[in-house]
């Protein structure tokens, strides 16, 4: 059983800053990737980032230079700096460790205009 639990939420207004952080416990060893989803009312979820064991990284296209993961393996954590936020970034951001998938209960983000 692997528990997910994403904590550094809240509202801020634009051009602000948060940093989200996840940490996972339970049966997590050999789980490579690690990353952060967002999904917004009435949007699919979409990948924000994620980073593997070994620190590779992947980003999508509307955070890059502003959003940046960062992983601490020996604390199975996952963090998330999130700079430069616009209202267009409000969603709920949900962790996911893989292979297989497991999805933390989400943290909602806003961002007033």
């Amino acid at each position: 059983q692997v528990q997910l639990v994403e904590s550094g939420g809240g509202l801020v207004q634009a051009g602000g800053s948060l940093r989200l952080s996840c940490v996972a416990s339970g049966n997590i060893f050999n789980r490579n990737v690690m990353g952060w989803y967002r999904q917004a009312p009435g949007k699919q979820r979409e990948l924000v980032a994620s980073i593997t064991r070994s620190g590779s990284t992947d980003y999508a296209d509307s955070v890059k230079g502003r959003f940046t993961i960062s992983r601490d393996n020996g604390k199975n954590r996952i963090y998330l700096q999130m700079n430069s936020l616009k209202p267009e970034d409000s969603a709920v951001y949900y962790c996911k460790l893989s292979p297989p998938d497991s999805w933390g209960q989400g943290t909602q983000v806003t961002v007033s205009s």
